[in-house]
C-alpha cells in the first residue's frame, strides 16, 4: 500500500457514497481518485485500468454536466430504466469489447492478467456510461465489477484497493436497492421516475 492507494481509496469510499445518495457533488472527489488510481495501476502494470481512469475522467466530466443540467431543469435527478433490447446490446457490445481488448493488451504489452483486467475495464465503462446517463441498471453491472475487481486486486496485492471494491461492492448493493426503491415509488410516467436531488 501507498500514501496514493490510501488517499485514492478515501475519495473513492466518498465518490461512491455521494452517487448512491444522489448527490452531483460526487464528481469532483470521482475526478480526484481516477487521477490518483491511473498512477497507481501504471506502477501495478495493470494498463486497462489505467487507461480507464483517463476514460473515467471525461465521462465523469460529462456525468457532473448532465447531472447539473438535469437537476436545474427539473429540480430532481431522473432515474430511467433500459428497455430489454437496450439492455441485450449493451450486454453483446461489452462482451465482444472485452474480448477484442483483451486479446490486444495479451498480444501487444507486458499486462499482469490482460483478459480479466480488460473484462472489467469494458464492464466499467458501460457502467460509468450508464450512471451518467441515470439508468439504475448501472448498479446492477457495477456489482459484478466490484466482485471481479476483489479478486484481481487481492491477486496483484493490492489490498487496499481490493477494500475498496468490497465497500463499493456493499454500496452497489445499497445504490441497486435504492433507485429501484424510489424509482417504483414515484409517479412512473412515460417510464421515467423523478428522484429527489439530496441538498448540496
Amino acid at each position: 500500500m501507498t500514501w496514493l492507494e490510501a488517499i485514492a481509496f478515501a475519495l473513492g469510499v466518498i465518490n461512491v457514497t455521494l452517487v448512491v445518495r444522489r448527490s452531483v457533488w460526487n464528481y469532483p472527489f470521482a475526478l480526484a481518485m481516477v487521477t490518483l488510481y491511473a498512477a497507481v495501476f501504471w506502477q501495478a502494470r495493470l494498463y486497462s485500468d489505467t487507461l480507464l481512469q483517463g476514460f473515467f475522467f471525461v465521462v465523469n466530466i460529462y456525468g457532473w454536466i448532465g447531472w447539473a443540467a438535469n437537476r436545474a431543469d427539473a429540480g430532481a435527478i431522473v432515474v430511467e430504466p433500459m428497455s430489454a433490447q437496450s439492455r441485450g446490446r449493451w450486454a453483446a457490445g461489452s462482451v465482444v469489447a472485452a474480448l477484442c481488448w483483451g486479446a490486444l493488451m495479451h498480444r501487444f504489452t507486458d499486462a499482469a492478467l490482460p483478459w480479466w483486467d480488460a473484462a472489467i475495464a469494458v464492464a466499467s465503462i458501460a457502467a460509468q456510461v450508464l450512471m451518467a446517463q441515470r439508468k439504475w441498471e448501472n448498479w446492477a453491472i457495477w456489482i459484478a465489477v466490484d466482485i471481479g475487481s476483489i479478486g484481481l486486486y487481492l491477486q496483484k496485492g493490492l489490498w487496499l484497493t481490493a477494500l475498496l471494491y468490497a465497500v463499493f461492492l456493499v454500496l452497489a448493493i445499497w445504490g441497486l436497492v435504492d433507485w429501484r426503491r424510489v424509482m417504483q415509488r414515484q409517479d412512473t410516467d412515460n417510464g421515467i421516475a423523478a428522484i429527489p436531488a439530496v441538498a448540496a
